[in-house]
This record gives structure tokens, C-alpha cells and sequence, in this order.
């Protein structure tokens, strides 16, 4: 494996990862008594938080649910397709 290779490994693990913590997100949603700032809660929203934050002052919740971890993983994922997909834009290059 070359150094490219390695960095799109690297970066297809990175989304890969952050789907995944998204998805956990969401289901934390429908656990009100799991307390986010505890151990093994904050494992997953103490890396999260910070691509929440700014999104949700542009979306407010529906309904007066939290939608943004579900475009976050839209968007991990549409990015993980265009860049390290089968046809992604790295490995064609």
C-alpha cells in the first residue's frame, strides 16, 4: 500500500466513524434518561457536539426533535461516497 492509499483508508475510517457516532446519536435521542455528560454517553457526544452546535442554529428542531444528527450523517455519507466510494473521486485519481 502507498501513502495514498493510506490516506484514503484513513479517511474512509474517519466517515465511517462518524456515521457510526452519528447513528449512537440518534439513539440516545430515544433514551431521555441517558445522561449525555456521563461515562460511556459523553464517549460518544463529546465528539459529535462540535458538528451539532453550528447546525443547529440554522436548523431549528421539528416537532421538537433534534434533526441534526440525521443530516450529519446524510452528509458523511455523501461524502464518503464522492471521495472514497467505489467510484469516488480519490480512488480514481
Amino acid at each position: 500500500m502507498n501513502t495514498s492509499d493510506w490516506g484514503i483508508l484513513s479517511l474512509s475510517l474517519f466517515l465511517g466513524l462518524g456515521i457510526f457516532l452519528f447513528i449512537v446519536r440518534i439513539v440516545l435521542t430515544w433514551y431521555p434518561q441517558a445522561e449525555p455528560n456521563r461515562f460511556p454517553f459523553n464517549l460518544v457526544v463529546l465528539p459529535t457536539e462540535p458538528f451539532l452546535i453550528p447546525l443547529r442554529k440554522i436548523v431549528p428542531p421539528l416537532g421538537g426533535v433534534d434533526i441534526t444528527p440525521i443530516i450529519w450523517v446524510g452528509i458523511f455519507s455523501l461524502l464518503r461516497e464522492i471521495l472514497v466510494g467505489q467510484q469516488g473521486i480519490l480512488k480514481m485519481m
